[in-house]
């Protein structure tokens, strides 16, 4: 019984694969991205204290950062591990010594200071 119900799923959903993108598209719907953490006035201050002293210091830091998903809503959190070599703040963003820029408003903690995940 269970080959021929299986048989029968498999068989409905042939007319769909011949759909082009079906399968990207199921994909992409079963995709999980987080959502973004709102920091509060005192994190935020905090957060800023950090960039701060971390850019002056000239040291290895580790940059907790979310990127936003480009196909739907959230993202993911990603770490960058370098140098701040500027905060850009006619640009709102962090530019680490290896060219990568990280919108301010993205960053969560530095160094795991704030612990927020």
């Amino acid at each position: 019984i269970k080959s021929s119900a299986a048989s029968d799923v498999y068989k409905r959903q042939i007319p769909f694969m011949a759909l082009t993108g079906y399968e990207d598209a199921v994909e992409e719907t079963a995709r999980l991205t987080d959502r973004k953490i709102d920091l509060d006035e005192t994190q935020k201050n905090l957060l800023d204290d950090l960039l701060r002293s971390a850019s002056e210091s000239g040291e290895t830091v580790a940059v907790l950062y979310f990127q936003p998903d480009k196909r739907k809503a959230g993202g993911a959190y990603s770490m960058k591990t370098g140098i701040i070599k500027k905060i850009d703040e006619y640009g709102n963003c962090v530019k680490m010594e290896d060219g990568t820029e990280i919108p301010i408003e993205d960053i969560m903690d530095i160094n795991d200071e704030l612990h927020i995940l």
